[in-house]
C-alpha cells in the first residue's frame, strides 16, 4: 500500500522503491537491540517497529522529494540533486530522529509498575532509529543514483525498440 501511494505521488515506479529501501534497516536495528536485551518480540515491540516505518519512511521521502524537485526545477543531475538534498535535509532528518530516539529512552530504561510492558517499545524505537539513521544517510543516495541510472537505461532501451519497430513497418 505504501508503494502504491508513493508511486502515485512521484509518478514513478522506481523512486518509491528508493524510499521503501530504507525500511529494512529500521526493522533490523529494532530486532537486533531487542535480541541484545534478551526481550521477546511482543505486540508492543511490533507497535514500535510500525512506528519506525513512519519515521524512517519520512526521512527517505524528505531526501527523494528534495532531490526530485532539484532535478526537475533546477536541471541538476541525479548525483548533484541527491547530494544537495543530503546536505540541506541532514539537520531536519537528524532533529526528528533524535527527538524520537531520545523520547524513547525513558521507556527503554524506565522501572516501575508496568515498565516491563513498555520496554520492548523503547528498545525497538531506539535500536531501529539508531541503525536506520546511520544506514539511511549512506544507502538512500546510492540507491537513488543507481535507480535513476536504471530508469534512464530503460527509457533509452524503450526508445530504441520503438525506433526499430517504426523502421520495420512498411510505409503506406
Amino acid at each position: 500500500m505504501i508503494y502504491l501511494i508513493l508511486g502515485i505521488l512521484y509518478e514513478s515506479i522506481i523512486h518509491p522503491v528508493t524510499i521503501i529501501s530504507t525500511l529494512p534497516s529500521a526493522g533490523l536495528g529494532a530486532l537486533l537491540l531487542l535480541m541484545a536485551a534478551h526481550l521477546d518480540l511482543s505486540v508492543i515491540g511490533i507497535v514500535g517497529i510500525l512506528l519506525l516505518i513512519g519515521i524512517v519512511k519520512k526521512n527517505g521521502i524528505m531526501l527523494v522529494d528534495f532531490a526530485q524537485h532539484a532535478e526537475h526545477n533546477e536541471g541538476l543531475t541525479a548525483e548533484e540533486s541527491i547530494y544537495r538534498a543530503c546536505m540541506l535535509r541532514f539537520r531536519p532528518i537528524l532533529m526528528t530522529t533524535m527527538a524520537a530516539l531520545l523520547g524513547a529512552v525513558p521507556m527503554m530504561v524506565g522501572t516501575g509498575v508496568g515498565s516491563e510492558m513498555r520496554q520492548p517499545l523503547g528498545y525497538a524505537i531506539v535500536g531501529g532509529l539508531a541503525v536506520s539513521q546511520v544506514l539511511t544517510l549512506y544507502t538512500t543516495p546510492v540507491i537513488y543514483i543507481y535507480f535513476d541510472r536504471l530508469q534512464t537505461w530503460l527509457s533509452r532501451r524503450r526508445g530504441m525498440q520503438a525506433a526499430a519497430r517504426a523502421e520495420a513497418q512498411p510505409a503506406e
